[in-house]
């Protein structure tokens, strides 16, 4: 519920739309509350795996997403999010089902972030599966016609077998850690006029300082999206900034 003038009464100001998975969440992950300076509310979509939404594009699990999106609605946030970038097929159709901004997928990201560089750059994108992710995909981000560089982690063992397999829920965050950094810079060194890159998978957002770190590009994920959408849906008065930051000199 949110009251006359806007006031959340929950104090929830994002809800997320989660994928069924069970193996434990690191923090920057955006299942992790920690990632968040600011509280956030997760609905588990029942059915919907990773391999459902990423490999078979499954469109009979949409009413189940829309379900749980008018959930979050009724129960007060001020914007709604999901855990996998694949979700972008689903965007249109949940933003129309409630009357809150949605911003299911990181892809949202990719024609504003190919703005901010020259017009020979490209945006790198580093996804879950490259041979899942289509044309149909990019479009319903609204990035159908951006030049962009696609790498997957189709062939990383660890990422396979834990997050798109499900075969076990011990996920080895070193051996992750090394299939995630070894894609984005062998994708920088293979395509030197990416620009930036956006991390369309949340699983790889743990690994975002790293990854800026090792290829000295800005990363864009989940995150950042959340944060630049928490931003402008709890708008702080020029009182409340000032009383919240130390006096200056």
């Amino acid at each position: 519920m949110i009251l006359k003038g806007g006031t959340n009464i929950y104090g929830i100001p994002i809800g997320i739309l989660c994928l069924e998975s069970y193996f434990a969440k690191p923090p920057g992950h955006v299942k992790h509350a920690g990632t968040f300076a600011f509280p956030v509310s997760y609905k588990v979509v029942s059915g919907a795996t990773t391999k459902r939404v990423v490999e078979h594009a499954d469109r009979s699990l949409l009413d189940a997403f829309i379900a749980a999106a008018r959930e979050l609605e009724s129960e007060g946030v001020l914007g709604i999010t999901g855990s996998c970038g694949f979700l972008a097929l689903f965007q249109r159709d949940v933003a129309n089902a409630v009357r809150i901004p949605v911003f299911l997928s990181s892809l949202l990201q990719v024609p504003l972030v190919y703005r901010m560089l020259r017009e020979d750059q490209k945006v790198g994108v580093l996804v879950a599966r490259k041979q899942s992710l289509t044309g149909k995909h990019l479009s319903a981000a609204g990035a159908d016609g951006i030049p962009v560089c696609i790498a997957g982690m189709d062939e990383q063992p660890e990422f396979s077998e834990v997050i798109i397999e499900n075969r076990r829920n011990e996920l080895d965050l070193d051996k992750l850690k090394d299939e995630v950094l070894s894609i984005a810079k062998e994708m920088v060194m293979n395509n030197p006029e990416v620009g930036a890159i956006v991390l369309e998978c949340t699983d790889m957002s743990h690994f975002a300082a790293l990854i800026q770190q090792a290829v000295g590009l800005p990363v864009f994920d989940i995150v950042t999206l959340t944060n630049f959408v928490y931003q402008a849906v709890v708008r702080k008065s020029p009182t409340e900034i000032a009383s919240s930051q130390p006096m200056s000199h």
